[in-house]
């Protein structure tokens, strides 16, 4: 679809590796303390902010690997722990016949940032992230629920979610309901963007541009992983406004 496919792989990297490996054992803890219930029958934890790090990012006396990264030193929220088991996706008492069906056969595409506000759940872009990056700290085989990514999306996302702000004053567009045109450029994405899973290893980081249509592929029978399943810490910092996220690069 585009030259830029949103996405970039980085590493193996001996100093990303380092922060996963003193990562893993407080994620561990972590996850198992928390009273979040797990969702999707119980094969998914969704695990917002459970990462106990600092703004430093810095783990168990590691530093957070920004030297093999292609960003610039910031603070960093605690992370989200992502945790799949084996089974996912499974059928829950939360989640409807169509929003469970998505999941199967789209993966649960998604953009970041988007949440549903009000009665009618209008779909609002309250949460601006810069970038996405996602550190595995579990050693998985390929099959063990990978993100997946729709190359070039982000543009054609950003296109699509153009058209639902022109006219209204940018200071404002936190407030624009953009049900319509995300569902219209979700459709888009689906049809012009090719669909890739992305499977990692500790010592490996996913970068991916905060635009890009992306979701969790289902477990694939006989995949490989430890016990405690497919984790991964997420890292999702927050632009100014609105407007930079659309509208930067």
């Amino acid at each position: 679809m585009t030259a830029d496919p949103g996405w970039r792989r980085i590493g193996p990297d001996p100093a990303i590796a380092a922060w996963a490996a003193a990562a893993l054992p407080p994620a561990r803890a972590a996850i198992a303390a928390s009273p979040e219930p797990w969702r999707c029958g119980g094969t998914w934890f969704v695990g917002v902010d459970a990462l106990p790090n600092g703004p430093d990012g810095g783990m168990g006396g590691v530093g957070f690997p920004w030297s093999a990264l292609p960003l610039a030193p910031q603070p960093l929220h605690r992370g989200q722990l992502s945790t799949v088991v084996p089974g996912y996706p499974q059928p829950s008492p939360d989640e409807g016949a169509a929003a469970f069906g998505f999941r199967q056969r789209r993966d649960a595409a998604h953009l970041d940032g988007l949440l549903a506000v009000g009665q009618d759940r209008q779909r609002m872009v309250k949460e601006p992230h810069a970038w996405i990056l996602g550190l595995p700290l579990t050693d998985c085989g390929a099959g063990a629920a990978p993100l997946v990514v729709w190359e070039g999306s982000a543009e054609v996302m950003r296109d699509g979610l153009r058209r639902a702000f022109a006219g209204t004053d940018p200071d404002l567009w936190d407030q624009v309901d953009v049900t319509a045109a995300y569902k219209a450029a979700r459709a888009e994405v689906f049809r012009v963007c090719r669909r890739v899973e992305l499977p990692a290893r500790p010592g490996e980081a996913l970068l991916l541009h905060r635009l890009i249509v992306h979701g969790v592929a289902p477990w694939a029978e006989g995949a490989a992983a430890p016990a405690e399943g497919r984790i991964t810490a997420y890292f999702r910092p927050l632009l100014p406004s609105v407007a930079a996220w659309l509208t930067e690069p």
